[in-house]
């Protein structure tokens, strides 16, 4: 009797011991602007689509978001934030790369950086340093900015980054989220005036007495919109991390 309770006990931890084994275990970098950072609660309802990336995933999967307001590229790299997330990079790790809102400021020479040169090679850097680390990039587009003409017809506003963009994806072979194309179409479906509650539009208030008219930044709901976008498109691509995605939560967005 004391053998086959033993050979139970065994077997129970076994099994216990294999399944705690299969959980991920991984962290999930993501470097960008401010469409993707962490707000404080002074500017609520301004949301990161990365400060609830952590949400989509399972246990065992971390998110870090080292996004940063204003950020570019090129101030991303010379303020040693990219430093700080190459320290901290491990084999199995992933890192999220979206710029090019503050890479497009010509007039400001401490985060300028041409679609087709500094802000391509610095692409191209996070991708390949993050590779010789053990860990995989994956490479969005800008998200849209919500900007209708008068006709109501959403207008471009980025130029030549997502082209650049798309090239370093083909030329390095990288995990690649058109995440501008994929705002672009479901903005435009929606439309100007419904569209306005996923940015950051805003009654008057003590804060902001003339309110907020932002077509840059999100709203909690904006953000949880892009999100799910992103992570749709990473499920229908069947990217490595896609199964640790919690899909039923996506179904509400």
């Amino acid at each position: 009797m004391k053998y086959f309770r033993l050979v139970s006990i065994i077997l129970v931890f076994t099994m216990f011991e294999s399944f705690t084994f299969k959980i991920p275990s991984y962290t999930i970098y993501t470097i960008g602007d401010s469409t993707m950072a962490n707000k404080s609660k002074d500017v609520y309802p301004e949301t990161g689509w990365c400060m609830v990336l952590q949400d989509y995933f399972k246990e065992g999967v971390k998110v870090s978001n080292h996004a940063v307001n204003g950020r570019s590229t090129k101030s991303f790299i010379n303020e040693k934030r990219w430093q700080a997330v190459l320290d901290s990079l491990k084999a199995g790790d992933y890192v999220f790369i979206q710029f090019g809102h503050n890479d497009e400021k010509e007039n400001d020479t401490t985060r300028y950086a041409a679609p087709f040169g500094a802000y391509k090679k610095n692409l191209e850097r996070f991708i390949i340093e993050a590779r010789a680390k053990g860990a995989t990039p994956v490479l969005f587009t800008p998200i849209v900015r919500r900007k209708f003409d008068e006709q109501g017809r959403l207008t471009d506003t980025h130029g030549q980054y997502p082209a650049a963009v798309r090239e370093v994806a083909r030329e390095q072979n990288v995990a690649f989220v058109d995440l501008l194309d994929l705002s672009e179409k479901w903005v435009s479906r929606l439309g100007d005036e419904p569209s306005k509650e996923y940015w950051l539009w805003t009654a008057p208030d003590k804060k902001y007495p003339q309110g907020r008219k932002d077509d840059t930044h999100l709203s909690v709901k904006g953000a949880n919109k892009i999100c799910s976008l992103a992570l749709r498109d990473c499920i229908r691509q069947k990217l490595p991390f896609s199964g640790e995605i919690l899909k039923k939560k996506l179904a509400d967005r």
